[in-house]
């Protein structure tokens, strides 16, 4: 019989908490443990969810891997690049390759009798995946892309229809520079998006694939690149590099080489500022466990002085020191169950009514989104559990050995 184990459950179950000095402690103790965990869970699924978020909006407008002229890394204006049936093939069959959709770029000015803006047109075909700007989609519907007709549809963000007062079904000319001369279009807006990152929301829009390729006075088999989804983003690193090797040093038809970056590599601004978050969520975890650690410490030794009398006459009858100890041990491994119970029903009841409500607001100006993203992650709580567990255990091995202090006879007239 595990003796320590015994008088802890018997001291736990009968009463131990009614005492009228430990009662207040044990109750802080519980409540300090519990509002640490429930802090721990609330940032780790803030951050894993606005991490997330973020990270999905950007692979909406960049994909997860690009395959683009090796030029127009090196100068502002896009470059053409051929991207053949046979590359299409080789690149389908690389593992973890999900989707794969050419796409093409030119720069225009959208001009209304008020107003104008200069803005990007992305052109891209009935291949092209449009589930991120669907679910995007304010108002208005999706236009129905082609790679090679021109219908001379158009899907533009919200800022770009607020600054120029356009709504959906009106039309707009657009004109481009090049060539030393200029060319207008008028496009009729059918869909306006919102995505609240702002970097992309002012200046991209959406139109056939043809568009920007004619405009730009390129071959009809040339385009800006190709954007390619991968099935497990955590592979990301090794489909790159198998990309990297078959595209290495080859070129097209028109002699234009090929090079290929991953989402992190076009955009490290944004990924630098996600992995900052990280720091913060190390240093609220290590202020939340040192919070129920010391209230754990202060607690137990509140009870071993109270319980000065039963630690005697357990000496008098020849109770070692280490059992004793184990047996405060295994008490207040009772209590921080009992904490970590309590702060699991409020860390997750928040996020879970976050999730629901979005009662939280954001301004989408600072932080990409409207409402704080919270992301349920059931293996992380568990090591939250568990970590905390261990770690309040563990600093409770110290306070403990305030027991081998208690003589027996002066604790039976202990009061």
């Amino acid at each position: 019989m595990n003796l320590p184990l015994f008088i802890a459950r018997r001291i736990y179950s009968s009463g131990g908490q009614r005492r009228e000095v430990s009662r207040p402690a044990i109750q802080i103790a519980t409540l300090g443990v519990a509002i640490g965990l429930a802090v721990m869970i609330i940032t780790v699924s803030v951050v894993f969810g606005f991490k997330h978020t973020i990270r999905d909006k950007v692979v909406g407008f960049g994909s997860h891997i690009r395959i683009e002229n090796f030029l127009t890394e090196q100068t502002a204006s896009p470059a053409p690049i051929c991207i053949s049936d046979t590359l299409m093939h080789n690149l389908k069959a690389i593992n973890n390759v999900s989707h794969i959709a050419p796409y093409s770029l030119t720069q225009g000015i959208l001009k209304t009798e008020e107003d104008f803006l200069g803005v990007v047109f992305k052109g891209v075909g009935k291949d092209y995946n449009l589930k991120f700007l669907k679910e995007h989609l304010t108002e208005g519907k999706m236009p129905v892309f082609t790679d090679d007709k021109s219908s001379y549809q158009l899907l533009i963000s919200k800022q770009m229809a607020d600054k120029l007062r356009l709504k959906t079904g009106d039309r707009v000319f657009a004109y481009f520079v090049g060539n030393d001369d200029v060319r207008a279009r008028k496009f009729t807006v059918t869909g306006i998006y919102q995505t609240n990152m702002n970097q992309f929301d002012q200046l991209l829009c959406f139109t056939d694939y043809q568009v920007p390729i004619r405009l730009n006075g390129w071959e009809h088999d040339q385009c800006s690149g190709a954007e390619i989804m991968v099935s497990n983003f955590d592979q990301l690193e090794e489909t790159a590099q198998q990309i990297q090797h078959l595209i290495n040093h080859d070129s097209d038809r028109y002699g234009e080489t090929y090079t290929s970056q991953t989402i992190y590599e076009s955009y490290p601004q944004i990924f630098s500022w996600l992995d900052l978050l990280d720091i913060n969520v190390w240093i609220i975890l290590a202020l939340m466990v040192c919070v129920a650690g010391f209230t754990m410490i202060s607690g137990l030794l509140i009870i071993i002085l109270e319980r000065t009398q039963m630690i005697g006459l357990l000496k008098a009858l020849g109770t070692r020191n280490s059992t004793i100890r184990k047996t405060f041990l295994w008490f207040a491994a009772f209590i921080i169950s009992q904490g970590l119970l309590l702060g699991d029903l409020i860390g997750i009841g928040i996020v879970v009514l976050q999730q629901a409500t979005g009662f939280v607001k954001l301004d989408p100006v600072s932080y990409y989104v409207d409402t704080a993203p919270m992301e349920l992650n059931i293996p992380i709580i568990v090591a939250l559990n568990v970590a905390t567990l261990l770690i309040s255990i563990f600093v409770l091995i110290a306070p403990s050995f305030l027991v081998s202090h208690i003589h027996p006879a002066k604790a039976m007239h202990f009061e």
